[in-house]
């Protein structure tokens, strides 16, 4: 099992998408293990956006996600990350396909709703910056022998 960190950016929470976002993961079986409504300060958006330091939009994405609370979510299952992803859709609303996250609920190409770890890696220090260990809390599902194939070694 593998968790991942989402946040739900300022426009999603705005536009009071939080909810029926949050729904979508856990009806695909995902679990929310982690999760808090905060706002997220300067230091701290650009810690965690400084890979783009140098990109034209750093400027106006920090703005952005310091302009109103955030949704952060710590969510786990089998093949999380990819799973999110592929739940989020293309970067841009514009681009992305009918049934993500983006496609249904984002036209922008500035304001993209969601942000999701890409690899483990950056899972593990994200998770790291917006949460304690204090704060994540797991605990076996019933479920998931629903969710998964539990029959083999590794849930599928």
């Amino acid at each position: 099992m593998e968790t991942t960190l989402i946040i739900l950016k300022p426009d999603a929470v705005q536009r009071g998408l939080s909810g029926r976002i949050i729904s979508r993961f856990e009806d695909k079986g995902l679990q929310i293990v982690g999760m808090k409504l905060m706002r997220i300060s300067g230091e701290l958006a650009a810690d965690h956006y400084g890979v783009h330091k140098e990109r034209p939009f750093y400027n106006s994405l920090v703005s952005f996600m310091t302009s109103s609370p955030v949704v952060v979510l710590a969510v786990m299952g089998n093949n999380a990350i990819a799973v999110s992803r592929k739940m989020m859709g293309a970067t841009f609303g514009s681009n992305a396909e009918p049934g993500t996250i983006r496609g249904d609920f984002g036209v922008s190409n500035s304001f993209n709703l969601i942000h999701g770890s890409d690899s483990p890696e950056a899972a593990k220090e994200e998770l790291e910056r917006f949460f304690t260990r204090e704060e994540l809390v797991e605990c076996g599902r019933a479920i998931d022998t629903w969710v998964y194939d539990m029959s083999g070694d590794e849930p599928e």
